[in-house]
């Protein structure tokens, strides 16, 4: 069962964390060809056309680079913000395609986008494994999944290559970043929730026939230039084809040499 709380919104506090942290605004900026609504990417058109638009600010070249950098991009929007609330606020936020747009501007050579919600009312919940799953299922299946599609559709970009951006942030949000000052009950909440998500949640949460980050759970190794293990991704995000400097690769990728 979900319990939708009389004063069902975020509080001053949560907002300040996630705007401080969480590249989350209630500001709606001034119409711009950097904001999007995440359901008009689903729109061929409009989703080659921003990603022409964005294409300058990554130094790209091609319309699948664009996409691979932009999944990235649109990897911390999303999760960032819903997974810190449900994991270490426990309130839920609504992450469907229709309710979440990308607010942003470009100036002075700085793109920072942020999320934004039509509606930011929160569910708090009552049997928690039902609750995270309605979180998940909309953050995932009901958004992600079919962004990806798109992008796919749109720039001929492959899935695996988004799927393991999104998975690499996971990692990132539960074994570090959510961690810093949390306490042993959330850490225990951490925990349980990072395991899920990465191992055991189904298919059917993410719109797809099995879990996809399961592939990209995987342990930490020590490589060439690292003072400590890091975790290697299996496949490429095109990062080196929009550098000035040749070969320049991400520290973790699959083609940096040994």
């Amino acid at each position: 069962m979900l319990h939708v709380p009389n004063d069902n919104r975020l509080t001053p506090t949560d907002i300040a964390i996630l705007t401080e942290n969480y590249r989350f605004t209630e500001t709606n900026f001034p119409a711009s060809p950097y904001s999007i609504s995440s359901k008009d990417l689903l729109c061929g058109e409009q989703c080659r056309q921003y990603l022409q638009t964005i294409s300058p600010i990554f130094n790209s070249t091609s319309l699948i680079t664009t996409a691979s950098l932009f999944g990235k991009r649109y990897s911390v929007l999303t999760m960032a913000t819903p997974l810190f609330a449900m994991s270490m606020l426990q309130k839920g936020i609504n992450m469907s395609i229709d309710n979440v747009r990308v607010e942003s501007s470009y100036q002075e050579d700085l793109w920072l986008p942020k999320i934004a919600l039509v509606d930011a009312q929160v569910i708090l919940p009552i049997s928690r494994a039902e609750w995270r799953d309605q979180i998940l299922q909309s953050l995932f299946a009901d958004n992600m999944t079919k962004v990806w599609k798109a992008l796919s559709t749109t720039a001929k970009v492959s899935k695996a290559i988004l799927w393991e951006h999104a998975a690499m942030y996971v990692h990132w949000f539960y074994e570090t970043q959510f961690r810093q000052g949390a306490s042993e009950r959330e850490i225990a909440f951490l925990e349980e929730d990072y395991q899920y998500i990465m191992t055991e949640a189904p298919g059917e949460i993410f719109g797809e026939r099995k879990n996809p980050f399961t592939r990209y759970n995987t342990p930490k190794v020590m490589t060439r230039g690292t003072d400590k293990p890091i975790r290697l991704r299996k496949t490429c995000c095109y990062y080196y084809l929009t550098s000035e400097e040749e070969h320049d690769y991400c520290i973790s990728c699959p083609k940096m040499p040994t």
